[in-house]
């Protein structure tokens, strides 16, 4: 017997019902925030994901050489492809650009919890806006991604950091940005790397400068333990310098982000956390990670300022931020809060039929109503009435319409409720009348 692939998934109707809950919130808050939606293709040029991430995010893909002779992989992410499509029509389109998708997404990596090789994610981007209020906007829209969902402050935390500060952090210990990139990478490990590990990570990524790795780790531990804007500020605050003036410019923009964010309700999800530094170098300004707050902490959703990536991939000079979600990791969360939807294949009414010549009376009924955007089933074959009604019960139908040779003679419908085996009769010709009614009935 085949089986699925290890770390894809197969999707039947009651899995499917509920992966299309997820995307309907999805799409439903986007279109509120006044994204529009694109799509692209899941196998892109290999070099697109190479010219972003290097060589190294090979292992990670599933890339081959197509017949063409074209090397190529199935997408590990949509960033890439945004702004290759942005590039394209730069110059045509309206700015600033707030585009969301929902696409699967593959990578070769090893599957655990909350993390398989294929995955449906979530993105929301704007670009061509490089003011703090395009920030704000993402990370309104991912905080309410997840409260759609019924998720609020005790389930999760937006922790906020910036890369920009930290540059300009590192250069005020004497180490440039040209090393502060890899630097970060190891700043990202900072709560999962043991010492002496970390020692060794930071010593190998500030090789030829005159710093010392243990006193940059040790400042790099004092930074981080700032958890508010207010300290900061005090931190920076004897800085009289260039450098000075631009941190404190710096920190007027987390000032005005932090305003937007807490004009939207929404401080008491927010925690200034600088151990964020999203590890891809590509990143630029103010990034942050959303994470469950109970249970293992898992993060949900991620993402921060990208202003150097469209241009990289060819197009012109343009600001951008966005961020991801993944369908995994928040199915799961759901289901452990209780909050996943139950799955249900109930249909508005089903019709019987009991005799050859009923049948086309009955199923002009049933076109018509599902023209008018009933869900109605009815029965392939003619057959006893017991066998019909258990199969009408079997499909969830709380009503059910029984055509037989008496009611076809008499104009009518006998409408039967499955749950209180009570009947009527109902004329055809006020037949859609009575079931807008029915229907329209709490149960």
């Amino acid at each position: 017997m085949f089986t699925s692939l290890p770390g894809f998934r197969e999707f039947y109707p009651e899995e499917c019902a509920v992966q299309n809950y997820i995307f309907d919130k999805w799409r439903q808050l986007a279109l509120r925030f006044g994204f529009q939606e694109w799509n692209a293709p899941v196998l892109e040029s290999l070099e697109l994901f190479t010219e972003k991430s290097g060589e190294e995010i090979v292992q990670q893909l599933f890339n081959f050489e197509d017949k063409g002779g074209r090397k190529v992989t199935l997408r590990p992410e949509m960033t890439p492809s945004l702004a290759r499509l942005v590039a394209a029509r730069a110059n045509a389109i309206r700015r600033p650009v707030k585009w969301f998708a929902i696409g699967e997404n593959y990578r070769y990596e090893k599957q655990q919890r909350g993390r398989l090789r294929a995955f449906y994610q979530f993105n929301a981007d704007i670009l061509g806006e490089a003011s703090p209020a395009a920030d704000a906007e993402i990370i309104a829209l991912c905080a309410e991604a997840l409260r759609a969902f019924g998720l609020e402050t005790q389930d999760f935390r937006v922790r906020l950091s910036d890369r920009t500060l930290w540059f300009l952090f590192l250069e005020s210990l004497g180490i440039p940005e040209q090393t502060a990139v890899p630097l970060l990478s190891v700043v990202d490990k900072l709560e999962r790397l043991p010492p002496e590990d970390l020692l060794k990570a930071a010593a190998s990524a500030l090789a030829g400068t005159a710093c010392d790795a243990g006193q940059v780790i040790e400042s790099v531990r004092a930074f981080v333990a700032f958890d508010s804007l207010d300290k900061l500020e005090a931190f920076f605050a004897s800085r009289s310098d260039t450098l000075g003036g631009k941190i404190r410019e710096r920190l007027g923009e987390w000032r005005a982000l932090l305003n937007i964010l807490g004009a939207m309700g929404l401080a008491n999800f927010l925690s200034l956390d600088l151990t964020i530094v999203r590890g891809l170098a590509y990143y630029t300004g103010f990034v942050f990670e959303v994470f469950e707050r109970s249970g293992d902490g898992r993060a949900l959703a991620g993402g921060g300022r990208y202003d150097a990536l469209v241009k990289k991939l060819g197009g012109p000079d343009m600001p951008a931020v966005g961020f991801g979600m993944g369908d995994v990791t928040l199915a799961n969360l759901l289901k452990d809060k209780g909050l996943f939807p139950v799955y249900s294949a109930a249909v508005d009414f089903y019709a019987i039929v009991l005799a050859p010549e009923c049948r086309p009376i009955a199923l002009a009924d049933v076109a018509a109503l599902r023209h008018s955007g009933m869900r109605v089933e009815y029965s392939f074959k003619d057959g006893k009435f017991g066998k019909l009604i258990q199969a009408a019960e079997q499909a969830g139908a709380r009503h059910v319409l029984i055509y037989g040779p008496d009611e076809v003679a008499a104009g009518v419908v006998k409408i039967r409720n499955t749950q209180t085996r009570t009947e009527q009769l109902v004329p055809r010709t006020s037949l859609m009348e009575q079931l807008c009614a029915i229907k329209s009935t709490p149960t």
